[in-house]
């Protein structure tokens, strides 16, 4: 298991920094990851597509290891923009998509508000219908100043239990440092509640409709036990994409890369090649 996770390369968006990186060669893959995560989710899935792909990854604006700053735009509203520079910067078209949570409204979005076409997208517990975000991102979209001021040990804490959540076995503290890192301290801290304080339904809402006009094939996997985003709501988005199968995942939680990355593999591997 890879337990170091550095991106190599940057890409300036509008001044700010995007870290990515690009493994393996052959027909393009993109991995989008979702919040409050960072490519690093990827680090078990990535080597093995790429024995057959050229395989990309990223960090969101405002994510892992690329730029956090005061006053930043990390909104959704923003993220698609950031995916579409990037297709064009490394210059494929049609693409292979794999995105989890907020990768999945980004995919979809850069490919109904930027025109974008994929190949294949396959979708993981993803972001997309109408109603989300919890109480807990409700308040701290009230009080961001308050929260992004906390004594870093409260905040490690909350952080800690609130990445925990996602996953459905016990995370050890050894496998959570990764996932914390990036959000302590400064920028990070305050990195963390800023994404959080910029959640907004109006972004799905924008393209919810336009579901059923999908212009891929597209899978949906989704773990059977996930509490952030339950399986119901999976089933609700497979009934609006077309010609969509949804592929529930026993013993998993939000956090498929974590709880069932052999599921991940084996279904994109399969569902490529087709």
């Amino acid at each position: 298991m890879m337990t170091d996770w550095s991106l190599g390369q940057s890409f300036d968006f509008r001044g700010d920094a995007v870290a990515y990186d690009i493994f393996g060669d052959g027909e393009a893959v993109v991995l989008i990851h979702g919040t409050p995560f960072s490519s690093h989710v990827w680090r078990r899935i990535a080597p093995e597509l790429a024995r057959d792909y050229k395989v990309h990854i990223f960090d969101l604006l405002g994510y892992g290891q690329s730029a956090k700053r005061e006053g930043q735009d990390v909104s959704l509203g923003v993220q698609n923009e950031v995916f579409a520079s990037l297709l064009d910067h490394w210059k494929i078209e049609n693409p292979k998509i794999i995105a989890h949570d907020f990768g999945g409204a980004t995919a979809l979005r850069a490919h109904f508000l930027n025109g974008y076409d994929y190949r294949k997208l396959l979708l993981i517990d993803p972001v997309a219908i109408a109603p989300w975000g919890s109480a807990f991102v409700r308040h701290v979209r009230d009080h961001e100043a308050a929260f992004a001021g906390l004594p870093e040990s409260y905040h490690r804490a909350m952080l800690a239990a609130y990445i925990r959540g996602a996953v459905y076995r016990t995370m050890t503290d050894d496998e959570l440092v990764p996932y914390l890192a990036s959000w302590l301290g400064q920028p990070g801290q305050a990195g963390f509640y800023r994404q959080i304080a910029q959640m907004d339904q109006i972004y799905t809402d924008q393209v919810q409709g336009n579901y059923g006009a999908l212009r891929c094939p597209v899978k949906l996997l989704w773990g059977h036990e996930d509490e952030w985003i339950p399986i119901m709501r999976g089933r609700e988005l497979a009934a609006m994409l077309p010609g969509c199968e949804l592929i529930g995942i026993d013993a998993c939680g939000h956090l498929m890369q974590e709880d069932a990355p052999e599921a991940i593999i084996a279904a994109a591997l399969r569902f490529f090649a087709a």
